[in-house]
């Protein structure tokens, strides 16, 4: 296969419903992307490897929607975080299993594979939050 067939959204999802969190790691020069691509923004290569990382990070910002889009009114309110990684790697999802009062800055929460309540046809990848 070519890398551009590896290296895509769609095979970062599926390695989401197996359980793991997944990252494209350049050859070239060793950094590593998340999301997935297919050429590295630092050297310009087209080679890279999968490497699983660690779904434990901090918590560096959060938001509470009130007013939600369609498909999601029925979790409102609800919030959405962006938690750091490893590495200054940053993932984004719904935290779940906090109350909202008790969600602060630099808290750990984890990138969960399970039992997240996003509807079903949003969107068709496999499903993940953020949870203690």
């Amino acid at each position: 296969m070519s890398t551009q067939e590896l290296f895509t959204i769609e095979q970062f999802y599926k390695y989401l419903s197996q359980g793991k969190l997944m990252v494209g790691k350049c050859l070239k020069c060793n950094k590593i992307h998340l999301p997935p691509r297919p050429l590295c923004d630092n050297c310009y290569s087209t080679q890279f490897d999968w490497t699983q990382i660690s779904n434990k990070g901090k918590l560096l910002t959060y938001t509470v929607i009130h007013i939600a889009p369609t498909q999601f009114q029925n979790l409102a309110p609800y919030a959405i975080g962006i938690l750091e990684l490893d590495n200054c790697l940053k993932i984004s999802g719904i935290i779940k299993d906090v109350p909202q009062e008790q969600i602060k800055i630099g808290m750990t929460l984890n990138v969960a594979f399970d039992a997240c309540d996003a509807p079903q046809n949003w969107p068709q990848w496999s499903k993940y939050c953020l949870k203690p």
